[in-house]
Order: structure tokens, then C-alpha cells, then sequence
């Protein structure tokens, strides 16, 4: 779709304009689910969950619960009208146990009350028969014993093996990278509300509205006509609510279905955490053949993730892990391997990013290797095995690199973090101080946006203008703080040369765009983005028509701006335009829809084009480790970001920042820790550190690359921005690594996250004297 030349001026897209919520955020005015008033006789749910990892479920007595004041009843499999199935992907996933407890929180039965304490204690005094069975909690353990959720997944180009048969140098290593908590500040909830003949209304704080219409349907038996499922805005998601809320929606549908009354049903943090997805742990094991420039030759590298329980979105989740283990990096024969391994811990989900995390770590601690193995500058390396045309410009899975930028945003990330200069004040500094040690780090990102499965990259949207010049918008993205509502807004203000506050932002809903995809993938502004562009812009073609006839000119000579539409020194305000299309019986509603062009994938031999275009960043991050305790603190990061031609630039600023900080999270201080007996013991703010205000480094640079605009014809050649910078908070990780090789200049032997601990063994590991 051509952009509008007429628009190429713009006067609102590329403003840094503020979230539409932000002053309610502030003052504590934006409404959640948990804010909405309460209709009479409103049910409040919780669940009954298992406390064993993997058992034998005999039954359960729910009868100190049922004569409890209050308690309206307790629900079960055996209750369960429609079919008991809540997987995005696969069916056996089922919302209740049946036979068998495969977690620790795993649903076992759901009780309501008048009141969500009285749920709460009532949910306690359900008496569970679980007879104990083996429990599988190792992911290496589950991968000797082939426990996995879903079939092997191989990408393969040329062959490794005599690649690394041939290459001067090889190299292997193992990493082992934790998982991470959502944290989302609003836990799961929904809310749900009968209607008549049947009809649910389901208020759900979810990414995927369409997935909790059509499991709520089946779950209850009914056509997915009969369900609605809106989304106002969430407290936070970053993937935590992309297929699991159909859990917590598919309980409260059921119990308003069952009583004939609304239906409340939030988590408590603990419940929240103990009974819901991760982002993917991993092991990782590597071999690298490479020439004495430390050129890549092959590169076999074999995944093993914690699918936990079910499948879930693991499958995905490694297909993306697969597809950037070559990050910005030619490699010319290479094998990645991945399993998705069983184990008795809750099935893992989405988590921002999307496997793309856990495959660039991966080549980064690669090419770190490398280069501290041949005593190379490891900028050298990277810069050797850039895409370009002195490597090649083909992907392993058979995607071209055509939009390349990864030597501009790293070169100039290193000149305006001064590299050079603090390099070697850095290395002056670990020379005459043997306690702290400092690091210093730089890397690049290349990520692909896209869903992996084609058919997701779609959207559509709904625009009505008004008579007085008012417009109505709504599309099927979804609102959890990445300021994605504005950003649409300002694309429809942008096509009617109106001000942004005579578009109406209104709750997503299924009755209004249908068949939605979730909002992930980094895909939110470039669907709904465009889907509502095509909305908005066919109805201002109908509009410019009467324009152009009740001007008697040539429709060419029609301009809008600022409120009103001209012809030459005439003009009348786009609100009495809407009255004249009315009056000559014009629609000015429209129905947007857009799909993704370009790409193509085949599961089967995991080659294609599956991303319709790249975003490149580069960051560079320094530290400080106290090599006694191994705290460690980030210093300073310097962080160039390219989001092609802006739609925010303040929204997209803040993504980055929040995107950086929360990957810091990852490779630093978020550690999930399960006990013997599979039991989460992280499970709350006390036990499970997320940064804070004071983790942030004190020195912040942040900066979009100016003047690059989308290659490809997205939505004002912009580009995505909610996954791709989080990968580089891994530069962090990468300078504690160079802050322990400055101890013995050994290849340090440092896991993810980089806890005081796994510092501390790496110092241990690293140090001349084998202790410290």
C-alpha cells in the first residue's frame, strides 16, 4: 500500500505525543478489570491447586468448603459443559486436571464465593487425594529420558560437520540460561458476566482476546458468537498473557454460566507465579569451528528448553531461538538443534522477546569465546562475521539479510560511548585494582519481525467518522502500557489531518474485529497500524470525492490539513464534510484488514522468509563486580536503537529503556528456584528480584537512528519496537564476563542470570589461585 503524498508532511505520526493513559496512570484514574464497579450479586473465584508436582489425582472433598457461609460451590472437570481444553496450540491441555497433576499449582477444582477472601480460605479446605508419583525436574534429566512435548526441530545449512572437521580452530561450550518471571504489576484476572440465551461477556486482561472467546465457547459448550471478550488496557503482559489467560477467563466463564451470576476471578502474586508460565530456561551445548581471525566456519549448536507440563507455545518459542542463533552473524554451515524437554514444573509460555533472548545470548557467549580463545578484540570478531558482502547475506533458514545496518549502528554506538578511551581506562583501572573489577561490552542486535506462523500476521481494524467530524477506533491490538493505542491514533489522525483527541480510542472487543491475532511478536503497530491506515484511507477516498464535487475541482487538488479539507483558497471543516458525505448517502464506516506480504515459512524444512523485515541495535554496557561478594552493578550503557521512521518517538524511547532494563533482569538478578520436590520458592517480591529504580545505570544514553526509514512499506516506514532491545540488556552479561576474564584473561565459565552466586563461582573459577 502506497502512503498518501499528500500526507508525507505530517504533522502528528512522528510526534513524540504522550500516552493516551499516562496522566490517568499517574493519578491513579486508568481503569482495570479489578476497578470496574461490581454488578449485583457478583461471584469472586480462586483456584484449588495441587501442592505436589506429579501425581496420581484419586478425587478430592470439597465438604468443609461447600458449608462454609458464602461459598456458592466448587467446580471441577466433571463440570465442564463443552470440552475441558485451553492449549493455544495442541489439545490435552486442559483447564482442570483430570487424572493426573503434572505441577506444582496445577488447577485442580475452582471455588466461588460472595467474596474473594472467603473463595480464597474455602479453595484451602478442599481435601486433595494424590498419590505421588516420580517427579522430572532436570531439563538435562528429561532430555536423557527423551521426555518431550513436541517433535525435534532442526535448522540445517551446508555441512557442519566438515566444516568443523576442517577448521584450524574449535571450540565447545555449554551455557546454561534461567528463566524469568512476568512480573506483571496487575496478576491474571477476568471478569465475566452473563447475558441472555446464553451470551458471555468476558472482561479479560489478556494479549489474545480472540483465544479467550473461542476457549471460553468451547469450554461452555456454545458458538463463539455468543461470546464477547473486551481488553480496555492491561497492567502489564510482556507475553504472560498471551495464552494462559484463558485459564483464569475460562473459570469465571464457567461459574457465571453455571450460577447464572458475574464472576470474578483474580490471582493472588504467589498463585500467580507458582501456577503460570516463564519465560524458557534453556541449556544450551556448542561447537564452533573458526579460521585465526576468528572467522565462523560451522557452528552446531543443540537446545534443550523447559517446556514444563504441556507444550504450550514452546514449539514457537524454539523456532525463534533457532532462527537467531545467527543474530547479526554469516554462518556459512550450521545445525541448530532444539528439544522441548517434559519436566514436572508449570508449561512455560511466551515471555517478550520469544526464544529470541536465549538463541543471541547463545552466539554472543560464542564469539566472546572465540575471541578470548585466540586473544582477539571480540568488536574484531563480531565485525568479521558480520552479514555483508564479505560473508554472505543468507540467513540458515534461507532468508536474505536486504535491509542490513549493522555496521552503522555499531560503529557509530562505539564512537558515542567513546569505546576506545574507556577501554583503556578500564584496563588501567582491573590493573592496580584486584577487588573491583570493572567491564566493558558491546554488542549488536538483528531481530526479526514476524510471527513465525504466517497465518498470525494479520489484523484488522474499524473506523466510523461521525457527523460532527469525530472518529471512532477500534482494532483488534490489545493495551498493556507499550503505548500501542496512541500510536494507531495518531496513524488515523494522521490520514484525516485532524488532532489526535477527535479520534475515540474505545476497549478492544471481539464483537467489534473479529479473529484478532495476539498482541506479541513485536507486531502491534505494524498490523493494527496498517490495518487501520486502510480503514481510515478508504474512507477519506469517498470523502474526497464529495470534497472535489462540492468544489467543483478535479479530486487531485483536494488537500486536508489541520481540521479542515481545501481546494485551492476554499475550504470547509472536516466535520461538515461528514455532513455533506451523509446527506449524499456515503459510507463513513469502514472495515481495514491487512496481512503481512512476503513471507512465507514450511515447519517441516524450517526454511523460508519468515520475517518481513529486520531491526538492528547495538548497545555498549560497563560494570563493576566486587570480586569478594560478586555483586555487581551496571555502570553506564549507551544504546542506539533502530525503529526505522518513527510513529512516537517518546513512546518508542520509553520501550527501549523499559525493554533494556527488563533484559538486565534476566541476565543479572531474576533466578526461578524450585526445590527438590518441584516446589517454586520464588514466588513474590521477597524471594524474586526484578531491577529497580536503583539498578538502572546512573549514566543512560539512549538514541533512535535518525533518518532511516523502513526499507519495507510498513505503516509510514516505521518499524517494531517492544522485543528487540530487551536482547540488548545482554551486553551487561557480556561485561561481567569481561571483568572476570580480567582476572586470569581465562574464558569465563559465567551461566545467566549473573547472580552474586554465579559471579562469584566464575571469580572462584577464574582466578590464578583456584579460590579467592
Amino acid at each position: 500500500m502506497n502512503i498518501d503524498p499528500k500526507i508525507v508532511q505530517r504533522s502528528i505520526v512522528g510526534k513524540g505525543i504522550a500516552h493516551d493513559s499516562a496522566a490517568r496512570h499517574v493519578a491513579g484514574e486508568a481503569n482495570y478489570i479489578d476497578d470496574m464497579p461490581e454488578l449485583p450479586g457478583t461471584l469472586h473465584a480462586a483456584f484449588v491447586l495441587s501442592p505436589v508436582a506429579h501425581g496420581k489425582l484419586n478425587g478430592f472433598d470439597a465438604s468443609e468448603a461447600l458449608v462454609m457461609s458464602g461459598v456458592a460451590g466448587v467446580w471441577s472437570a466433571k463440570d465442564v459443559p463443552g470440552h475441558n481444553e485451553v492449549g493455544p496450540i495442541h489439545t490435552g491441555e486442559t483447564l482442570f486436571a483430570e487424572d493426573i497433576v503434572d505441577h506444582e499449582g496445577r488447577v485442580i477444582a475452582v471455588v466461588a464465593a460472595g467474596d474473594f477472601e472467603t473463595a480464597y480460605r474455602a479453595a484451602k479446605k478442599v481435601k486433595l487425594d494424590i498419590e505421588p508419583l516420580e517427579a522430572v525436574l532436570d531439563i538435562e534429566e528429561a532430555h536423557r529420558r527423551k521426555n518431550y512435548v513436541v517433535p525435534v526441530q532442526e535448522v540445517i545449512d551446508g555441512d557442519v560437520d566438515a566444516a568443523l572437521a576442517s577448521a584450524p580452530h574449535v571450540f565447545s561450550g555449554k551455557l546454561k540460561m534461567g528463566g524469568q518471571d512476568h512480573f506483571y504489576l496487575e496478576t491474571h484476572i477476568a471478569y465475566a458476566i452473563p447475558g441472555e440465551n446464553g451470551e458471555m461477556l468476558v472482561h479479560s486482561s489478556t494479549q489474545h482476546p480472540t483465544e479467550v472467546q473461542h476457549h471460553v465457547a468451547g469450554i461452555l459448550g456454545i458458538h463463539a458468537n455468543a461470546v464477547e471478550c473486551q481488553v480496555r488496557r492491561m497492567g502489564g503482559g510482556f507475553g504472560g498473557k498471551e495464552s494462559q489467560p484463558t485459564i483464569i477467563a475460562g473459570a469465571a466463564a464457567l461459574i457465571s454460566a453455571k450460577t447464572g451470576k458475574p464472576c470474578k476471578m483474580r490471582l493472588k502474586r504467589r498463585d500467580d507465579m507458582a501456577g503460570t508460565g516463564k519465560r524458557h530456561d534453556f541449556v544450551v551445548n556448542w561447537k564452533v569451528g573458526v579460521d585465526g581471525r576468528g572467522r565462523i566456519l560451522g557452528l552446531d549448536a543443540e537446545y534443550l528448553a523447559r517446556a514444563g507440563n504441556l507444550p504450550d507455545l514452546t514449539g514457537p518459542v524454539i523456532t525463534r531461538a533457532l532462527t537467531h542463533t545467527d543474530n547479526s552473524y554469516h554462518i556459512p554451515n550450521a545445525r541448530f538443534v532444539g528439544h522441548a524437554c517434559k519436566t514436572n514444573t508449570v508449561s512455560n509460555t511466551a515471555f517478550r522477546g520469544f526464544g529470541g533472548p536465549q538463541g543471541i545470548i547463545t552466539i554472543e557467549a560464542v564469539i566472546d569465546t572465540i575471541a578470548r580463545e585466540l586473544k582477539l578484540d571480540p568488536n574484531a570478531v563480531r565485525a568479521i562475521n558480520y552479514y555483508g558482502d564479505g560473508t554472505g547475506d543468507t540467513t540458515p533458514y534461507g532468508q536474505k539479510v536486504e535491509d542490513n545496518r549493522l555496521v552503522e549502528v555499531t560503529e557509530a554506538v562505539l564512537a558515542s560511548a567513546d569505546w576506545q578511551q574507556r577501554r583503556a581506562e578500564i584496563d588501567a583501572h582491573n590493573a592496580a585494582n584486584p577487588i573491583i573489577r570493572r567491564g566493558l561490552a558491546m554488542m549488536p542486535v538483528k531481530f526479526g519481525i514476524s510471527f513465525n506462523l504466517t497465518s498470525l500476521n494479520q489484523a484488522g481494524a474499524l473506523v466510523h467518522v461521525y457527523l460532527d467530524g469525530s472518529i471512532f477506533l477500534n482494532h483488534g491490538g490489545t493495551e498493556m502500557g507499550q503505548g500501542l493505542f496512541v500510536k494507531v491514533a495518531q496513524v488515523v489522525a494522521e490520514v484525516f489531518q485532524v488532532d489526535l483527541d477527535m479520534v475515540r480510542i474505545s476497549s478492544t472487543a471481539t464483537g467489534k474485529v473479529p479473529n484478532t491475532s495476539a498482541t506479541a511478536a513485536s507486531t502491534g503497530s505494524d498490523l493494527n497500524g496498517m490495518a487501520a491506515f486502510k480503514a481510515a484511507t478508504a474512507i477519506k477516498a469517498r470523502l474526497t470525492t464529495v470534497a472535489a464535487e462540492h468544489f467543483d475541482v478535479e479530486e487531485e487538488v483536494i488537500i486536508y490539513r489541520e481540521g479542515r479539507v481545501h481546494a485551492d483558497n476554499r475550504s470547509v471543516s472536516f466535520g461538515e464534510l461528514a455532513k455533506m458525505a451523509w446527506a449524499k448517502r456515503v459510507q463513513l464506516s469502514e472495515a481495514g484488514h491487512y496481512a503481512t506480504p512476503k513471507i512465507h515459512w514450511d515447519g517441516k524444512t524450517m526454511k523460508g522468509r519468515p520475517f518481513f523485515y529486520f531491526s538492528y541495535g547495538a548497545a555498549v554496557a560497563e560494570v563493576a563486580i566486587d570480586t569478594l561478594t560478586g555483586e555487581t552493578r551496571c555502570l553506564r550503557a549507551d544504546i542506539l536503537q533502530d525503529v526505522g521512521s518513527p510513529l512516537n518517538p517518546a513512546i518508542d524511547l520509553g520501550q527501549i529503556e523499559g525493554a533494556f532494563v527488563q533484559g538486565m533482569g534476566w541476565v543479572t538478578c531474576e533466578e526461578l528456584w524450585w526445590d527438590k520436590t518441584g516446589r517454586l520458592r520464588t514466588v513474590g517480591p521477597s524471594t524474586y528480584k526484578i531491577p529497580g529504580s536503583r539498578d538502572v545505570p546512573p549514566i543512560f544514553n539512549v538514541r533512535i537512528l535518525d533518518n532511516m526509514p523502513n526499507r519495507e512499506e510498513t505503516v509510514f516506514r516505521s518499524k517494531a519496537i517492544g522485543e528487540p532491545p530487551l536482547m540488548l540488556g545482554i551486553s551487561i552479561w557480556l561485561a561481567v564476563r569481561d571483568a572476570i576474564a580480567s582476572i586470569a584473561g581465562s574464558v569465563p565459565q559465567l551461566d545467566s542470570p549473573a547472580t552474586p552466586e554465579a559471579v562469584l563461582r566464575a571469580v572462584n573459577q577464574s582466578s590464578p589461585s583456584g579460590s579467592r
